[in-house]
């Protein structure tokens, strides 16, 4: 039995003590139980802090603990930004239909067309869209349609980015940054073309 950390079990724990951050960021996947993931559950629904929410749903999304059926359509529809949203979907296409998630892809579908005109240089995004444990990993698990087509909708749009935004990071397996460009030769990349 995986020793689960005191202070995340602790309801009255402060999340902004940098032992609550340690314990919490040096879990991995391994260490997660269907007793103990209902702390991160707990955790996930009362924070506010983005880097912890993201990282929970990376702890918990390979995970088929049946209360985390829920959990997983909750999180679809709580994230806003969309690498989140498919990390809860990665935990949520273990227990739904394709006709079920079939929604929740079409809205995704047109916010990542807004997003084109709102923000697009928004590399980042469209890099963790692309990682290895996003989009990619569920089109190869499951091939439903509406995911194929969310991916094609991800590379055309990165791919009309200028080049200036593109292959400065991606993601690995479990979900790590990747740096792909030696340091500040990515920041000197995007000055010179926003410098023009």
């Amino acid at each position: 039995m995986n020793s689960f950390p005191e202070i995340l079990i602790d309801e009255n724990a402060k999340e902004r003590h940098p032992d609550y951050k340690k314990a919490l960021f040096d879990l991995n996947s391994k260490n997660i139980t269907a007793e103990n993931s209902n702390h991160l559950v707990r955790i996930y629904t009362t924070t506010k802090e983005i880097s912890y929410r993201n990282k929970i749903l990376k702890l918990l999304y390979d995970h088929k603990y049946p209360e985390l059926h829920s959990f997983f359509e909750m999180a679809c529809k709580k994230e806003r930004y969309l690498d989140m949203k498919v990390y809860a979907l990665r935990g949520w296409a273990q227990f739904a239909e394709e006709k079920e998630i079939g929604k929740l892809v079409d809205k995704m579908k047109t916010s990542l067309a807004k997003r084109e005109v709102t923000t697009p240089y928004n590399y980042q995004e469209y890099e963790l869209l692309r990682g290895k444990n996003a989009l990619p990993f569920l089109v190869e698990k499951y091939n439903y349609p509406s995911f194929r087509e969310l991916l094609a909708q991800v590379n055309e749009q990165y791919e009309r980015m200028p080049d200036a935004f593109k292959g400065h990071i991606t993601t690995d397996e479990s979900g790590e940054i990747v740096i792909l460009r030696a340091p500040g030769e990515s920041s000197k990349m995007i000055r010179d073309f926003l410098m023009g």
